[in-house]
């Protein structure tokens, strides 16, 4: 399917969804060190933010949706209660890609845990921690007053694993930490592995990328990350991780030819979108910008283009 950049605005929410402060040491520590992507959503400024909510309906996938029932079947409401949401997809030696969700906020653990009682929902041990089960067919538990790590069984236990030492932690990824840094000020933030990078630069190029050899670029994408803002207006910042500037000088006239393929047939609010946005290379990093004003960006998301990208 062709992709515009559009696609990297809404990646996030559609993985499956920071506070400004870096994640949580509870956090860090049960992400493995083969991790593909952390994606971070900041609940109260999502919350602030009309266009952010607005964003967040139209894209909210089933996941999180099922997480979000799950909670509120344990009496906690996403909209008060949870102040960060973390989601980490990692590879796994035998059990391929998983995903786990970690949430922080403000919690009434004793209360929850009572609930979990009267509904006679009873947990099992697993090393250290008691896994309840959830709606959807999850589980969750308690890292500690303020954090609860969720998932479906084999993804829940690897985790677990890895903050008891059984598992490296992404903490040993030099990369992705990194770059985990970098982003901790957006309202909705991501970083990616080399090879999702180069899937969703693929994915995003479209026809731009039959014009050189994709395959031969794509080895020299590193990783990227992106933050999105909704303070001022909608603001989205991504950075391509390349090996060298020649790869990000390419990358960069390759986006730019994608963008003007596509506006060749888009609406005038989508060429009004497409207008806003700035590409450009700077040494061995490809940098996107996008800013648009809140009653634009609404009426981007009722557009074709974005329902074709959002699937």
């Amino acid at each position: 399917m062709k992709r515009s950049f559009f696609s990297l605005a809404v990646v996030g929410l559609l993985a499956g969804s920071a506070l400004a402060a870096a994640l949580g040491t509870s956090a860090n520590a049960v992400i493995p060190q083969d991790v593909q992507q952390v994606i971070s959503v900041d609940y109260r400024r999502m919350i602030d933010s009309p266009t952010a909510m607005a964003l967040k309906a139209r894209v909210l996938p089933d996941n999180l949706k099922q997480f979000e029932t799950a909670l509120k079947g344990v009496g906690i409401d996403p909209n008060k209660d949870v102040d960060q949401l973390t989601f980490a997809s990692f590879r796994t030696p035998t059990q391929g890609v998983r995903i786990i969700g970690i949430a922080a906020g403000q919690f009434a653990r004793p209360k929850i845990l009572k609930k979990m009682q009267a509904q006679k929902i009873k947990p099992t041990k697993y090393h250290t921690s008691f896994l309840y089960p959830m709606n959807g067919g999850m589980e969750m538990t308690f890292l500690d007053d303020s954090t609860m790590l969720f998932g479906e069984d084999t993804a829940i236990k690897f985790a677990l694993g890895t903050r008891d030492g059984e598992n490296a932690s992404m903490m040993s990824n030099g990369r992705i930490s990194e770059m985990v840094q970098d982003v901790n000020g957006g309202a909705v933030w991501s970083v990616l592995d080399q090879q999702g990078t180069q899937n969703m630069m693929r994915s995003t190029l479209g026809d731009a990328a039959k014009l050189t050899d994709y395959e031969t670029v794509k080895k020299r994408l590193l990783g990227s990350y992106y933050t999105m803002d909704f303070s001022n207006g909608v603001n989205l910042d991504l950075n391509v991780l390349t090996s060298d500037a020649m790869t990000a000088t390419t990358l960069s006239s390759l986006l730019r030819a994608g963008m003007m393929f596509k506006k060749m047939n888009a609406t005038p609010i989508e060429k009004t979108a497409m207008d806003s946005t700035t590409v450009e290379s700077d040494n061995d990093k490809l940098k996107v910008h996008f800013k648009s004003d809140d009653e634009k960006f609404q009426s981007l998301l009722h557009s074709e283009l974005f329902t074709a990208v959002s699937r």
